[in-house]
């Protein structure tokens, strides 16, 4: 008697899933999360960077954070906060946000070193802070990590190989290809190689409508040497203070042209004393204490400065107000804005720039020497090129508003890769066997620092009770006679009345057209009684509408 056939199933292997709270949709606030296991069983979930931004569009500029509401009712407690690098935008929050999680950090020395600073100043201990070097590897659960280093515009910025089961992810954090980096190696192109071919790359966006390569740290210095040899009088040059490789290069640019070194600025300071306590900069020329710089010849001063986003009370605006106690610029002096202006910035650093222009100072700037500054993110070469290195399967698109997500999504799919998903922040994706899917979406609420605490940030029409939830995200440029939206407008609708997407569009366009204001806080005071007059006569219940206006900037390749 024949036996019966035993149908062997094979066994399904766990999806993994990845949930971004941040940087989906914006440039800013980055956190992703990462889970592994089956819905029946106990999952296992990792955090990516934890990063803040700056609500230019609201009073003061607070600072947002990610809201981890969802986190609750889904059971997700990370068991570790993985660190890319030291940027704000990636470690911002972390002060405010970890203390919910308790879980251990593990950051590279100079993000760690940041780290540390940022615990201290809110009273909490460092002991969960711990150090891992580039290339190094660690387990969390059932996840395996490795750090892989890249080249951006802070030392030790690192992707990082998640490996969950047989699903191997490449989380690419901020990169670049920059040949001549300064501060640490170019990238290993044969450390990516040996990945290929990886399931899933989650990929940074920022540059990616822009053609060709961005612009080398070794191209601007020597930009730098030119531009430092031409001047006449105190040179001022301005950059971000977490950019070393340029506080470097400007450094070794004065000692060349015959220049003593200042810096200006507590961010600056802490900055290049934390990188100096773990052996970077070794190269620098010795700093003058800025109190002596009065003493020396003009011809002989060079110092490096914060505000080059002209914020009101850094050391740059001091200076163009002459309300620095130990240096006065004078007609023949001269500035250079190493850095590109961040989106939402232009009228208040075209309001600095005036007040340098009265004292007769010369300005050398992105507008007239865009060779004095390179972005720290990947152009449309350097994305086709990783990805030729590391053959992803599938892309998602992050860090970057929708308009840099689609760019990267259509440069995927030209290359063959499978793109089929935008993300948003909120979303739950799936990777399976079968590809990206987009399980859930979870709604999020504006979360921001007020009063030194996270706070709840309340839609345009206050805190009455409201028919479910409206959240918009706008971006405009400034022009002549008002302002103009940039690209699609972001409706994200949760259990709110249907709303006639094109009728809104064209009523706010034409409103956009009317309001002439300085500013994108201005600009929204100017549409909340507008918009909550119009959502009132179109819908039939009021939803709690939350709006973001963020600034475009001119996208220029380099």
């Amino acid at each position: 008697m024949p036996q019966p056939r035993v149908q062997i199933r094979p066994r399904r292997r766990p999806p993994l899933r990845f949930l971004p709270l941040g940087g989906c949709g914006e440039i800013g606030m980055n956190l992703n999360l990462y889970g592994y296991g089956d819905k029946d069983q106990a999952e296992h979930w990792i955090a990516v960077d934890c990063g803040m931004m700056i609500r230019q569009d609201l009073p003061d500029s607070p600072l947002q954070v990610p809201d981890l509401a969802p986190l609750g009712p889904l059971g997700i407690a990370p068991e570790a906060l993985i660190i890319t690098h030291g940027h704000e935008d990636h470690i911002g929050a972390a002060a405010w946000l970890w203390p919910q999680w308790g879980c251990p950090i593990y950051a590279t020395p100079l993000a760690a070193g940041l780290l540390r600073a940022k615990f201290a100043e809110r009273g909490l201990s460092p002991s969960a802070i711990h150090v891992i070097d580039p290339t190094e590897a660690l387990s969390v659960g059932p996840f395996d990590l490795r750090y892989l280093p890249l080249t951006h515009s802070i030392p030790e910025s690192c992707a990082l190989l998640i490996t969950a089961g047989s699903h191997r992810v490449l989380h690419t954090g901020d990169w670049k290809l920059d040949p001549e980096p300064l501060i640490g190696p170019p990238v290993d192109a044969e450390l990516y190689r040996a990945l290929a071919p990886v399931d899933l790359v989650v990929g940074d966006s920022t540059n990616a409508p822009l053609p060709g390569h961005s612009r080398s740290e070794g191209n601007v210095a020597k930009a730098l040497v030119n531009a430092i040899e031409s001047c006449s009088g105190r040179v001022i040059v301005s950059c971000f203070a977490s950019n070393l490789a340029r506080v470097l290069a400007i450094g070794r640019a004065a000692e060349r042209c015959g220049r003593r070194v200042a810096l200006m600025g507590r961010s600056m300071e802490r900055m290049v004393g934390v990188a100096r306590g773990l052996g970077y900069l070794e190269d620098m020329p010795p700093l003058v204490p800025i109190s002596d710089m009065g003493y020396l010849p003009p011809e002989e001063v060079l110092v490096i400065a914060t505000g080059s986003q002209g914020e009101p009370r850094a050391a740059l605006s001091r200076l163009a107000r002459g309300r620095h106690p130990h240096v006065e610029l004078t007609a023949g002096d001269s500035v250079i804005f190493s850095s590109k202006a961040i989106p939402g910035n232009e009228r208040l650093i075209e309001r600095l720039k005036r007040g340098l222009s009265h004292l007769g100072v010369s300005l050398l700037d992105e507008s007239n020497h865009e060779e004095l500054h390179a972005s720290g993110h990947p152009a449309q070469e350097e994305l086709a090129t990783f990805y030729g290195w590391s053959r992803p399967r599938h892309l998602l698109p992050v860090h970057g508003e929708p308009r840099h997500q689609q760019a990267h999504q259509a440069l995927a799919q030209s290359l063959d890769i499978a793109a089929p998903l935008i993300p948003r922040n909120g979303d739950m994706i799936r990777l399976d066997g079968d590809g990206l899917h987009l399980e859930a979406r979870h709604a999020q609420t504006p979360r921001i620092i007020h009063q030194d605490e996270v706070s709840r940030l309340p839609g345009l029409g206050g805190g009455e009770a409201r028919h479910g939830q409206l959240h918009l995200a706008l971006t405009v440029m400034a022009t002549d006679q008002g302002w103009t939206r940039i690209g699609r407008l972001l409706l994200d609708v949760s259990e709110a009345s249907p709303l006639d997407e094109d009728a809104f569009v064209d009523w706010l366009d034409d409103c956009l057209d009317e309001i002439q204001v300085e500013s994108l806080a201005d600009l929204r005071l100017a549409l909340r009684p507008r918009m909550l007059a119009w959502f009132g006569d179109h819908l039939r219940r009021m939803p709690e509408i939350h709006l973001q206006i963020l600034a475009a900037e001119a996208e220029v390749s380099g």
